[in-house]
């Protein structure tokens, strides 16, 4: 098995996220998966950080792709 620090994200206009370990789980929990991005966590946070902490990491990844394409 390959080693995987990434998860699945919705992003909310509310600017909340949703998050998921695979595409699969999301989608049987409902997602439409073409709402879903794939955001690569850093390692360190992967194994250690709070659920909170990957959550901002990921809210302000998408902000900052969003942001980007404007």
């Amino acid at each position: 098995m390959t080693d995987n620090n990434a998860l699945y994200a919705v992003r909310f206009s509310d600017g909340s996220v949703s998050l998921y370990i695979d595409e699969d789980y999301a989608i049987e929990r409902g997602v439409d998966p073409a709402t879903l991005t794939r955001v690569e966590i850093p390692r360190d946070l992967f194994v250690s950080g709070t659920i909170q902490e990957i959550r901002e990491y990921v809210a302000v990844y998408l902000e900052s792709r969003l942001s980007g394409n404007a």
